[in-house]
């Protein structure tokens, strides 16, 4: 595939650029000049988007810039080197020289991410970076990869002495680049190896049952969950996924030894994890919204919608009842947004006590949500739910080895479910409903002053990191409230988290001198982000220069808060940015506060930011 989409005229082996944004300019440059690109100024934008995300820059002086759209041609790859190196973010820290930029088409399936996964592989071989950095013209460089790509091609191993898992959270560099590390240190050692590795594109050289049953010892270096049952009672090294690049030969000697401990799916697993577990409540939590997220949006935006029709439209007992209306309501609010708390409960206990920790949780999460203790008591349902699994596997490990297979079917979702019932009847589910009953009966009490003051809290919050606890704290509550019936908050909270990307849009745009020229293209994207609700837009920023950024951010969020409060506005779709505009109330007044909670931003970070010299 590589050596199908990069050609000749892809090629670029003097790169003038001494910074990472003109590199990325002249890379696009060489992709828009050999016809790949179909409008080159719209790719450039997506490539900044994924930057924007993280840096492509990786270890070894290797940068690997991506973009997947539309305004792609034809799906290529343009190669380049810079001899000096330029600073492009890497995880090491050090100035990359070489650079691969992938064109991938909109329509195109996983493309890029299977190049990626090539390239990465092939890269981390010292011998192809060495060459690549001393290639004389476009023919050494498609050779020095042909080349690399025969030597990568996936061998069946058998009888592998030591097999390894690898896997990273995005599923792309790390992932390839630690099983690359571990084969050719155990090429070195004399030591066969079999590595699955656990990708964005699935899973491949899926480890057997055969080859389980063989080896001596197993390395999981991995980041995120992958499956650990098939292990049991044989010698496991659980690692973060960088160790398996960093020190393969130590993970592998340990492999050898049979050093580590015996895995036991009921014990060791739980051992292996406490620390996580114990440190792991927003992690927890964030799993159950991230799942929950798709329910509340498509439910929440089909119940703002049947309110165009009418308050009281989907009500066949009010004189604008409408049957469109009612339709959207019953899908919107009857089905998605009532499965919206014992889904994120259900996740919340996957997350602590995996799949068996499912059932219960999601069991509190609908027990709350029947007996009035709504979002609040589905979050404690979820956490209950997952912690009684956790017990239950303490408990149960002392038994039989002949009872493992009832453990998963029978005696965690019998004992779970019943657990979590018991606790969220009888100690739970009535103190949190009488908590919800105050707390909407308090805000619905507050005079407009109060009101104000809790939007400008809801609006600041939402911008004080930006995506992380303190934001996502805002954010639930205001779903919470919806959920309530009281559509006032969340409006608060909407338009404080566009206000930061869209206060450094609009200062990236009117006080340039301000901002490098590769910020001022980034800021370019912000727009997309602030107008679609996505707070994470402004995060580059903040973290380049924080001690200006972020109070400025706050303090425009909070102004569109209060103002939102200030003018009434209800919104009764959880998400959607400008796009849910025309169903909130007042939708001029909204988008006003919206647009003068960026401009404080935009002007407060216009005067306080020092000018850019040497542009």
């Amino acid at each position: 595939m590589i050596e199908q989409m990069l050609t000749k005229d892809c090629i670029k082996l003097d790169l003038k650029g001494k910074t990472k944004s003109e590199i990325i300019d002249e890379m696009v440059d060489v992709l828009y000049s050999a016809g790949k690109l179909n409008d080159k100024e719209e790719y450039k934008k997506a490539i900044l988007a994924r930057e924007a995300q993280s840096s492509t820059g990786l270890e070894e002086g290797i940068a690997i810039p991506h973009a997947k759209t539309s305004a792609v041609k034809i799906p290529s790859i343009a190669f380049g080197l810079s001899k000096e190196g330029v600073d492009y973010n890497s995880l090491d820290g050090e100035p990359s020289k070489i650079f691969f930029m992938i064109a991938a088409p909109a329509n195109a399936s996983d493309t890029h991410i299977e190049v990626l996964s090539k390239l990465t592989t092939i890269l981390l071989e010292d011998e192809v970076r060495e060459k690549l950095l001393s290639a004389k013209t476009p023919e050494d460089v498609l050779n020095i990869l042909g080349t690399g790509v025969d030597k990568k091609e996936e061998e069946e191993v058998k009888g592998a002495q030591v097999l390894a898992v690898t896997a990273c959270p995005t599923g792309i560099a790390h992932t390839y680049m630690a099983a690359d590390a571990l084969i050719k240190k155990a090429k070195e050692m004399g030591v066969t190896i079999k590595v699955e590795t656990n990708g964005s594109t699935g899973v491949k050289n899926l480890l057997t049952d055969e080859d389980i049953k063989n080896a001596k010892g197993i390395i999981v270096a991995a980041d995120k969950n992958v499956e650990m049952a098939r292990f049991e009672g044989k010698h496991v090294d659980i690692v973060p996924v960088k160790e398996g690049i960093k020190n393969p030969e130590g993970l592998i000697k340990t492999a050898l030894a049979q050093t580590a401990p015996i895995y036991h799916a009921d014990t060791d697993e739980m051992k292996t994890t406490t620390k996580k577990e114990k440190t792991g409540f927003y992690k927890h939590l964030m799993s159950g919204v991230s799942n929950m997220l798709p329910f509340v949006v498509g439910g929440g935006i089909l119940i703002a919608i049947s309110f165009m029709f009418g308050i009281k439209s989907a009500d066949p007992n009010d004189p604008s009842f409408n049957k469109i209306a009612k339709l959207l309501m019953d899908i919107g609010g009857g089905n998605a947004f009532f499965l919206m708390v014992p889904v994120m409960a259900g996740f919340i206990g996957m997350s602590i006590a995996d799949r068996p920790g499912f059932a219960p949780a999601m069991v509190g999460g609908l027990i709350s949500l029947n007996n009035g203790g709504g979002f609040l008591g589905g979050l404690v349902g979820g956490f209950l739910g997952g912690y009684s699994v956790v017990f239950l596997k303490k408990i149960f490990a002392k038994l039989p080895n002949s009872f493992e297979g009832l453990k998963p079917v029978l005696l965690y979702p019998l004992f779970g479910i019943f657990i979590t019932g018991a606790l969220m009847y009888g100690v739970i589910v009535d103190p949190i409903a009488g908590i919800n009953t105050g707390l909407t009966s308090f805000l619905k009490s507050l005079g407009t002053g109060n009101l104000v003051l809790l939007g400008v809290i809801l609006g600041g919050m939402m911008a004080i990191d930006m995506g992380g606890p303190i934001n996502k704290a805002a954010f639930t509550f205001g779903i919470m409230m919806i959920s309530a019936g009281d559509y006032a908050p969340h409006a608060a909270v909407m338009a404080g988290g566009m206000v930061p990307p869209l206060g450094i849009a609009l200062a990236t745009t009117f006080f340039k001198n301000k901002f490098t020229k590769e910020e001022r293209e980034a800021g370019k994207t912000c727009y997309i982000m602030g107008l679609s609700f996505i707070t994470e837009g402004a995060i580059p920023f903040a973290a380049a220069d924080p001690i200006r950024v972020i109070p400025a951010s706050v303090i425009g969020a909070a102004v569109a808060g209060g103002l939102s409060m200030f003018f009434k506005v209800q919104l009764p779709a959880p998400h959607g940015g400008i796009f849910v505009v025309p169903v909130v109330t007042h939708p001029v007044m909204y988008v006003i506060s919206i647009i003068i909670g960026s401009l404080v931003t935009a002007i407060i970070l216009g005067y306080i930011k020092k000018t850019v010299v040497n542009q």
